[in-house]
């Protein structure tokens, strides 16, 4: 009786990651050079972004804009004078479905210098969906080991609206950073019941 229930949930989850989630979102054609902008509660911010600073990493920004994943996301991580963090969906299912598609570490081609942007990781091949935009010069993340992999790639930099980003709340500090298992399980309504003052992304595109 269990494996069948088992099989049932999986086959749920399957049904509805297929209608959530799509394999060909991981496949766009991504260009060398593109920009995007990204509306905020705080305003906009528009970034660049080169595939010869992270091909992978970048391949995955541009996939990721396209397919709409930054819409109603939360920066729920802000620390002063260190980083702006985001990059979890309020939809569980689509955070899991893009896990599955990690990103192959790469060398550091660029500093991670004032509002550069880098995808966050925790070990070896683990980059998936979260972004952090560096408030300061962070040239030590560069050669940074951590779980394993030596350093955070650049994939884009911030252009136009860095004191937009500079307004994005940082009252709570780390805190919501060490709540990441219940943004993930629970999400948007989660931070907006325990972290109210929270910043969000509304939506991102490309720009032409």
């Amino acid at each position: 009786m269990k494996k069948v229930a088992l099989l049932c949930i999986v086959v749920l989850f399957t049904a509805c990651s297929n209608e959530i989630f799509k394999e060909k979102w991981t496949e766009v054609e991504v260009p060398e050079y593109f920009k995007a902008r990204f509306e905020t509660t705080e305003g906009t911010f528009d970034i660049e972004a080169k595939r010869e600073w992270s091909p992978n990493g970048v391949d995955r920004l541009y996939r990721l804009i396209k397919s709409g994943f930054y819409t109603d996301i939360a920066v729920y991580r802000v620390v002063p004078n260190f980083v702006a963090q985001f990059g979890i969906h309020d939809n569980k299912i689509l955070n899991e479905s893009w896990k599955g598609y990690k990103l192959k570490d790469e060398a550091v081609v660029k500093s991670n210098e004032k509002m550069t942007i880098s995808f966050a990781r925790g070990g070896k091949n683990s980059r998936t969906t979260q972004l952090f935009v560096n408030l300061k010069n962070n040239a030590r993340l560069d050669k940074l080991d951590y779980g394993g992999a030596k350093g955070f790639p650049v994939v884009a930099e911030v252009i136009e609206g860095k004191e937009n980003v500079e307004k994005l709340y940082n009252g709570y500090g780390e805190a919501p950073g060490r709540k990441q298992d219940s943004i993930h399980e629970y999400g948007n309504d989660f931070l907006k019941r325990k972290f109210p003052e929270v910043d969000y992304i509304i939506k991102a595109y490309i720009l032409k």
